[in-house]
Order: C-alpha cells, then structure tokens, then sequence
C-alpha cells in the first residue's frame, strides 16, 4: 500500500501514454511519456491537481513511473522538469537515465503532431 504525507491510500495505474495517480478513487494527477523504438521513455509533463498540492503526490507518481520504466528494461530521459529534479535528486536512477538530446526534442515534437 502507498500512502501519501497525509496517510491517505493512492492508487498508481498506468496506460499506454501515462501513468496516473489516484486518492481515493479520484484521479488527481498523471506523469506523461512516448516511448521510442530505441527502448526509451521519454517524460515529458507531469501534473497534479492544486488542491491536492504539498502531498509529495508528484513524487510519489514519478518514483512508480521510473520504476516501472526500469523493470520494462527501457532508459528515461527526463524532458519534463520535474521528472528531472527528480532524476537528479534520486542518483539510485543514474543507470537508466539519458540526457536531453535535440534528437530527442525533434522526435517527441513529431511524435505529437
């Protein structure tokens, strides 16, 4: 079980673009990415609902997505900037992580549309 600063049970999902992150049964807050033919997963927004900020939510949903990445054998770059404080707080992902790269940029812009 996870909880967050609160104690409250949260609940990770993730889907073929995101990972999401639950309270209580109410969706709050997601951690986007496009995964290339490379094996990388490229992060590119993470966002939280203002009125659950201060939860350590976006944390909590970015640690999960990183883990998940890595037991998928895939490599991060972390183009979202919170996805890449975090990296560079928690070296414990040094291994798997790739810079930002205008390759990589291009590609994601492409991958959008």
């Amino acid at each position: 079980m996870t909880v967050d600063k609160t104690g409250a049970e949260v609940e990770i999902a993730q889907q073929a673009d995101r990972f999401t992150i639950s309270v209580e049964g109410t969706q709050v807050g997601f951690t986007e990415f496009a995964d290339d033919e490379q094996g990388m997963r490229v992060f590119f927004h993470t966002e939280v609902d203002a009125a659950y900020g201060g939860r350590g939510l976006a944390t909590i949903v970015v640690r999960h997505a990183l883990d998940a990445t890595r037991s998928e054998n895939k490599h991060a770059v972390p183009i979202c900037p919170l996805v890449a404080a975090f990296v560079g707080e928690h070296h414990e992902y040094d291994d798997m992580v790739e810079p930002v790269t205008d390759d990589i940029r291009q590609w994601l812009a492409d991958q959008q549309g």
